[in-house]
C-alpha cells in the first residue's frame, strides 16, 4: 500500500515516494541514505526515489541518473506538487526552506528539513506552526548527534551516571576559511552563510540534547578576516568567522560554546565535555567512534578517563557492522536520520528533533547575535 496524498498517520505502509530538493553535498547524502536505509535497517516503510530538484533542468536530469530518481525538475514547486512525492527532503540553501516547507505542509506532505530550520526565529516559528497544524511528520536535520557514540553519551547522562550536570563545554571548529588568502565566495557573503548560520546549529543542538535548554547567554561574534581576494580585487567579508557564547542552562549548569570556521588545524571539531557531580563524559567528532567516560567513584589509583569504543551493543551501530571498534562514518549518520524519519511516518508520531527543536536553535542564534551587538546578557525566552 502506498501513502495517500494527505498525511495518513499510524498505518502500516510499504512504500513512500521521496522528493529531494538539492543535489549538492547534502542532497547527495540524503539520496544515498534513502537508497540504502531499507537494506541497512530493514525498515517497514521503504523509500521510492521519485523526484529530485536542482537549479537547472540539465543538472537535475544528471543527478536523477546518478542517484536513481524517476524524474527531475529545476522548479521545487513542480516537485512539491508531484502526486507521487509524499515526503519532501529539503537540502537546499536556507533562504528556500520556509517557502518549500509551507507549500509541502499545505499539500499534506511530510517534511525533513536540513539545518538551520529558518533564516531567523520568526521564519522558524512560522514553519513550526504550519508543521503542527498540518498533522504531518516534520524533522530537522542534525546528523552529528546521531552517531552511536553521542547516543551513548546521552544515555550515560540520562541514566545519572555522571550525576547532576555542572558544566557543559562545546565547540564546532573547522579551518576551511582559516587562510586569509582563500578567495571570497558564497560562504563569505550574507549572515545566513556565516559561521553562526552554518556551523553553530550543530553544537547548539548538541548542548540542548545533552544538557537541556539554555535560559540566558552572553556572546561575542566577530569577523577575523575582514577582506578576501577576488578576481576583481579585495572584497569585504559580510559575515562572521567565529563566536564565543557563555551561557546558563535551565538545570543551573554553566556552559560555553565556541564556534569557528578559522580554527587552524581543526577539520571536524564537533567536541563536547560534560562535567557532573559524579563524573564526566567527553567526545570529539574527529574520533567519532569513541566516548571518554570518567567516574569519580573509582579508587584513587584507578581514576582517569576510560575510552569506550562503540560496537553492536550501542544505539544504531549493529545494522552497519557486527564488529566492535570497526566504526561508522559520516554517511551512516544520514542513514540513521532517514531511518528515524521513516519510522516517524510509519508510526504517525514525530521523532526528535522536530521543527520545534530546530526553531529553538534559531532562537538561540538570534539571542547570541543580540547579545554580541548590545554587549549584554540576554534571556533566550525574550527573543
Amino acid at each position: 500500500m502506498v501513502l495517500a496524498s494527505r498525511c495518513t498517520l499510524g498505518i502500516a505502509l510499504a512504500e513512500i515516494g521521496i522528493g529531494i530538493i538539492g543535489g549538492g553535498y547534502m542532497g547527495k547524502a540524503h539520496a544515498v541514505a534513502m537508497a540504502a536505509v531499507g537494506a541497512v535497517f530493514n525498515t517497514k516503510l521503504r523509500p521510492r526515489l521519485e523526484n529530485i530538484c536542482t537549479t537547472t533542468e540539465a543538472g537535475a536530469a544528471a543527478k536523477a541518473r546518478q542517484f536513481g530518481f524517476a524524474r527531475s525538475t529545476a522548479d521545487w514547486r513542480v516537485l512539491v506538487n508531484d502526486p507521487k512525492v509524499q515526503a519532501v527532503v529539503i537540502a537546499s540553501p536556507q533562504d528556500t526552506h520556509c517557502d518549500i516547507a509551507l507549500a509541502a505542509f499545505k499539500l499534506g506532505k511530510h517534511v525533513f528539513c536540513e539545518k538551520p530550520l529558518g533564516l531567523n526565529v520568526a521564519q522558524a516559528r512560522e514553519m513550526v506552526s504550519a508543521a503542527e497544524t498540518s498533522g504531518c511528520i516534520h524533522m530537522t536535520g542534525f546528523n552529528y548527534i546521531r552517531t552511536p557514540a553521542s547516543q551513548l553519551a546521552r544515555q550515560i547522562i540520562a541514566n545519572g551516571e555522571i550525576g547532576d550536570i555542572t558544566f557543559f563545554r562545546g565547540e564546532h571548529t573547522e579551518d576551511f576559511l582559516a587562510d586569509a588568502l582563500i578567495p571570497a565566495n558564497w560562504r563569505t557573503q550574507g549572515r545566513a552563510n556565516g559561521n553562526m548560520g552554518d556551523l553553530s546549529p550543530h553544537i547548539i543542538n548538541a548542548a540542548f540534547a545533552l544538557a537541556g535548554p539554555i535560559t540566558s547567554l552572553m556572546a561575542e561574534i566577530e569577523t577575523v578576516h575582514k577582506m578576501r581576494p577576488s578576481t576583481q580585487g579585495p572584497v569585504a567579508v559580510t559575515n562572521d568567522d567565529q563566536g564565543l557564547i557563555m551561557c546558563r542552562f535551565a538545570n543551573g549548569a554553566l556552559g560555553s560554546l565556541y564556534i569557528s570556521r578559522v580554527a587552524t588545524g581543526r577539520k571536524m571539531g564537533y567536541i563536547y565535555e560534560i562535567t557532573g557531580t559524579k563524573g564526566a563524559v567527553r567526545f570529539d567528532q574527529e574520533d567519532q567512534n569513541a566516548v571518554w567516560l570518567y567516574k569519580a567513584d573509582q579508587a584513587a589509583n584507578r581514576q582517569g578517563f576510560t575510552k569506550i569504543l562503540t560496537g553492536p551493543t550501542h544505539p544504531d551501530y549493529e545494522p552497519f557492522c557486527q564488529g566492535p571498534g570497526h566504526g561508522t562514518g559520516y554517511q551512516d549518520q544520514i542513514i540513521i536520520e532517514a531511518k528515524d524519519f521513516l519510522e516517524a511516518i510509519a508510526s504517525g508520531q514525530c521523532k526528535w528533533p522536530t521543527f520545534k527543536d530546530g526553531m529553538m536553535v534559531n532562537q538561540l542564534i538570534e539571542a547570541a547575535w543580540l547579545s554580541s551587538e548590545k554587549r549584554m546578557w540576554v534571556n533566550v525566552s525574550e527573543v
